[in-house]
């Protein structure tokens, strides 16, 4: 009967150490996985802030949420310059779009001529041998941008901003 005791004894014990074994191992497991997660989570997200691009003009910088309708848009290339017009489309607030062209466009060495802000926004920029306007619309599940580009006329530049 002595060992029956000691083997209830023992029993006891190690239910009891299994107990807090897994109790306190699982919750250093949780803990772990919940931040090793959470740490996945924050790259993944730094990873899918895409960065601007440039498409067919160099000088126009794009964002990445906008993508290009290929069939809206025409681009002609030829020795010393390149014009058109490139319409994309995505689901990007108005007011971060003319924010960031006007900011952007800058960075790029054009000059910002006007703004004109109502259901349609237009902004027009120069440079001395090429202008661009800026055509944002908003539609109903997305908005619109058409970016024109061409090369400006030998002396027509300063008549513009008279």
């Amino acid at each position: 009967m002595s060992e029956l005791k000691r083997f209830g004894f023992v029993a006891a014990i190690l239910a009891v150490l299994f107990a807090f074994a897994i109790s306190t191992g699982c919750a250093h497991l949780k803990g772990v996985g919940i931040s090793k997660e959470k740490s996945e989570a924050a790259a993944t997200k730094e990873e899918k802030s895409p960065e601007p691009l440039y498409y067919d003009f160099e000088d126009v910088l794009v964002p990445s949420e906008l993508k290009l309708d290929k069939k809206k848009s025409f681009v002609y290339h030829a020795p010393g310059f390149t014009a058109g017009v490139l319409v994309l489309s995505g689901r990007v607030e108005v007011s971060s779009l003319i924010t960031f062209f006007e900011n952007n466009m800058v960075k790029d060495n054009w000059r910002l001529l006007s703004v004109f802000k109502s259901p349609r926004t237009i902004i027009f920029f120069n440079k001395p041998n090429r202008s661009c306007i800026i055509n944002i619309t908003e539609r109903q599940f997305k908005t619109e941008v058409e970016i024109w580009v061409a090369p400006t006329m030998e002396g027509q530049e300063s008549t513009l901003l008279k």
